[in-house]
């Protein structure tokens, strides 16, 4: 999957500002990925194929599964963060919406506002097409890997 990168050099980004509180009676998923990263970036436009990189606890706050729903929605494949919050990770999951993908600070340390990446999942690594450097992901538990390889969790049928 390759994507340019949108980053936001800063932890906590919260369920708030990914998806403020006023949009979460929109039902219609195309309407609500308009707003994503509204309460942030009101310059956020998204387009497919994008990526997300972020700090520590990305989608913390509340539960809200629109969040994941509008980054989806607006094209975002996979957000790169530090860390995430728990709920947040769940549901983009468990819903087959995008990617929470875990790197470290040497990973996101190489990865600029603008550049160019290929995410590999048999490899568990990220490539930045606009440095020529490779680096690492954290790979995703088995149980969490095969959601993903079944579309998300009503598709699972454990083993």
């Amino acid at each position: 999957m390759n994507g340019r990168v949108v980053k936001y050099a800063q932890d906590n980004i919260d369920t708030d500002v990914i998806i403020p509180g006023q949009y979460l009676k929109i039902h219609d998923y195309a309407e609500l990925a308009t707003h994503a990263m509204e309460g942030l970036d009101v310059s956020f436009h998204s387009k497919d194929g994008m990526y997300i990189v972020a700090g520590k606890n990305f989608g913390c706050g509340s539960s809200r599964e629109h969040a994941p729903i509008a980054l989806s929605e607006s094209g975002i494949k996979a957000v790169l963060a530090l860390s995430f919050a728990r709920i947040f990770y769940r549901n983009s999951v468990d819903g087959a919406f995008l990617l929470p993908i875990e790197i470290d600070q040497n990973t996101y340390d190489g990865i600029s506002d603008g550049d160019d990446i290929q995410v590999d999942m048999t490899s568990n690594t990220i490539t930045n097409n606009t440095t020529n450097k490779t680096y690492s992901m954290k790979p995703f538990p088995d149980i969490i890997r095969d959601i993903i390889d079944a579309g998300g969790l009503f598709g699972y049928v454990p083993k």
